[in-house]
This record gives structure tokens, sequence and C-alpha cells, in this order.
């Protein structure tokens, strides 16, 4: 088992009761589930999105934690959350990064891979894993 894994599931959905697609806003939601995989236990500190719209449009989405936490995952452990996002075009893709740091200091990477938001099929392409 590698000293250093974390497990991305996304989950996109859209929200029709919180989109005006006449004046080109579409609401997503997308549930995050963070698995540690690995050896060793390491927190999220910061994350780094990419929205992209049909339009070519990027949106570069940069903090501190999730939701406004910075949790710690011991090997096994789970975290789940949920956030949002908005686009001015029913269709789109998001991508991105979280950055941990582990107990034993080391820092790393782990990418989010891409997944659609789609209003048009009720915003949810399957479950994307990582």
């Amino acid at each position: 088992m590698p000293k250093y894994q974390i497990l991305i599931e996304v989950v996109p959905r859209h929200l029709p009761d919180q989109s005006l697609p006449e004046q080109g806003r579409y609401a997503f939601a997308y549930t995050v589930t963070l698995t540690n995989t690995g050896d060793i236990g390491a927190q999220l500190i910061s994350r780094q999105w990419n929205v992209n719209d049909a339009n070519g449009h990027t949106e570069r989405v940069k903090g501190l934690g999730v939701v406004g936490q910075q949790p710690f995952l011991q090997p096994g452990a789970t975290f789940e959350y949920t956030s949002g996002s908005h686009l001015r075009t029913p269709t789109g893709t998001m991508h991105g990064s979280y950055f941990f740091v582990a107990e034993d200091g080391e820092r790393f990477d782990v990418d989010i891979p891409m997944f659609v938001l789609d209003a048009l099929s009720g915003g949810a392409e399957g479950r994307t894993l990582h």
C-alpha cells in the first residue's frame, strides 16, 4: 500500500430550483468523498478548482480547506462534504487538486479528476473516482 494516497470520489448534480436559465445562471452541487487509502495520516490544507463552462470560460477557485474545514484523515478514514458552483452555460466541467500534509511532514498534492456538470441530464454523469 502506498504511504500517501487519497481516493477521491465526486458525485455532481444540477440544482434547478437555484438556477435561472433565462439569466444564464445554472447551479450545481457536488459531493466529494475523500478516503485515505495510504499508510499514514494526512491533513487537507487547501484546494484549487478549475470551473469551465461550455463557452470556454474558466474560473479558478483557490482557498484553505473545504467548507471551512481542514480535515485530518487517518489511514482508512473518510471525509465527505457537499459544495456548489455556478455556470453561465447548462454544461461544463470541473477539476482541480487538494494539497495535503502528512503526519511525517511530507507535503503532497492529490488530483481531482475532471467531472461533468450537466443541467440537461440532471447534472450527474456518474461517479468520478481517482
